[in-house]
């Protein structure tokens, strides 16, 4: 008996993922952001030709704000803005949840494994 696709393993074409815009950025300032629910950073992000993004991500399980400055990120650049306590956030900071962990604020950074070109695309 065939069992249905789960969410997690529903397909989808290609063109479908080309929607997804997934870019290399470099941050470069990180801040506490305690207006925040949950324990949160923002962060500014150069994405080079693409330009200076922020965001807020909720990564300070792992990462303290100062480790954070000058690593690569890969994050989807065309979401629309979404207002969190009242800030712009422009990207969304790829992540997964830490090993043994599923609850939100556990987050590891999905980064590539050596220097590429800022505003690279995933592919």
């Amino acid at each position: 008996m065939d069992h249905p696709l789960n969410q997690a393993q529903k397909q989808i074409t290609i063109d479908d993922f080309d929607l997804v815009d997934i870019r290399v950025g470099r941050i470069t300032a990180c801040e506490p952001f305690p207006e925040a629910r949950k324990p949160s950073y923002k962060l500014t992000i150069d994405f080079g030709p693409i330009g200076i993004k922020r965001s807020i991500a909720q990564l300070t399980a792992h990462y303290t704000a100062e480790e954070l400055i000058g690593r690569l990120i890969l994050g989807v650049v065309n979401f629309p803005p979404r207002r969190i306590a009242g800030f712009p956030s422009e990207v969304l900071v790829l992540g997964v949840p830490a090993e043994g962990t599923a609850r939100q604020g556990t987050v590891i950074l999905v980064q590539p494994e050596r220097e590429v070109a800022l505003g690279a695309r995933l592919f």
